[in-house]
């Protein structure tokens, strides 16, 4: 269903914050490599997040390292998958992240198009995508309940309806052919 992966990607983020993101991809047989960083101003707060995920051939999360940097200094957190929905955060077994497939940064608008690229949905299916959810101002992570449904495609590639129940937060977003999101309303949008 979708393209394969350009070498980089970065978004302008707005509206709920205001900063950057660039990734970097390395597709190969053993599955994908993501290189990002993020920055973001929120509420007063400032904080650089820069993340390394490793994906298995079916876009499964296996690994996650992330350094957050802020005023008062570094962060950093260690996610583990099995690949089939058991976590480990920092090395500590993590029951109550079970089920899920998929990391989301809160940093991130990338991380909403591994469950898209994952699922790989035809028109009018939907599915449950529970994920880990990292949060920005603290590398806190939280289960966070997600619906995607495949909606007509747009002008650039597949559309995908999105409901976060946690955040009372609905939209449309849209991807290109390669499954990376292009428009994330209220959040972000791709400029490269």
């Amino acid at each position: 269903m979708f393209t394969h992966l350009p070498s980089s990607a970065a978004w302008l983020q707005h509206q709920a914050r205001t900063g950057f993101e660039v990734t970097y991809f390395s597709d190969g047989d053993r599955g994908v490599l993501v290189e990002g960083c993020a920055t973001g101003t929120e509420d007063g707060a400032v904080w650089v997040i820069d993340y390394r995920l490793r994906l298995d051939g079916s876009w499964h999360t296996r690994s996650a390292q992330i350094t957050g940097r802020y005023p008062d200094g570094r962060r950093t957190l260690t996610v583990q998958s099995d690949g089939l929905g058991r976590w480990q955060v920092d090395g500590a077994t993590a029951p109550e992240l079970d089920g899920c497939l998929d990391v989301d940064l809160e940093a991130s608008v990338f991380t909403n198009s591994l469950p898209v690229r994952r699922l790989a949905l035809d028109i009018g299916d939907s599915a449950d995508a529970p994920a880990v959810y990292i949060r920005a101002a603290d590398l806190k992570t939280v289960r966070l309940p997600q619906h995607y449904r495949r909606a007509t495609d747009g002008d650039d590639g597949p559309r995908f309806d999105y409901t976060s129940s946690d955040f009372d937060y609905r939209a449309t977003l849209s991807y290109d052919g390669a499954g990376l999101i292009v428009d994330y309303p209220g959040l972000g949008r791709r400029t490269v």
